[in-house]
């Protein structure tokens, strides 16, 4: 489609930790444009400026990333286990740990940033946080689709 010529020192290999970081990287940058796309059009979310809404974003995908670990090693304790008792017990634990992990990520940045990031609204900002949080991983995915279909 295009010749574009990649430089030499990009085209080597790359270690586990180089891959980790490059996607880190480009999780925290989807973070900070989906958060500064609602604190810009949506009088719900306010952040008092570009930086405070950078270390926002990693803040966020940190504690992304442990949610995740976490629902993960749940999950492993679910997986021989057959029935409907136990899958209906393996969904209402995952989705209590997601539930109660957004109000601990939103209660951290709370307690960190103070007045300088409001999420507000229903439930005390907490549905907004969530359909926040919620269009990061979509927004994550769809970039991860597109960075899949270029290989």
């Amino acid at each position: 489609m295009f010749n574009i010529k990649i430089p030499k020192e990009l085209a080597k290999p790359r270690s586990n930790y180089q891959q980790l970081f490059t996607r880190f990287i480009m999780a925290v940058l989807i973070d900070l444009t989906v958060l500064n796309f609602f604190n810009q059009y949506s009088e719900l979310v306010s952040i008092e400026t570009f930086t405070v809404s950078f270390l926002v974003a990693i803040l966020l995908q940190i504690l992304l990333l442990i949610t995740i670990d976490i629902e993960h090693r749940v999950s492993k304790k679910f997986k021989d286990k057959s029935g409907a008792a136990w899958k209906t017990l393996q969904i209402t634990v995952i989705w209590t740990i997601l539930l109660i992990s957004k109000v601990i990520i939103l209660e951290g940045i709370n307690f960190i940033f103070g007045s300088a990031v409001l999420f507000t609204g229903p439930l005390h900002g907490i549905v907004i946080f969530i359909i926040v949080v919620i269009a990061i991983l979509v927004a994550e995915q769809l970039v991860l689709k597109l960075y899949n279909s270029l290989a």
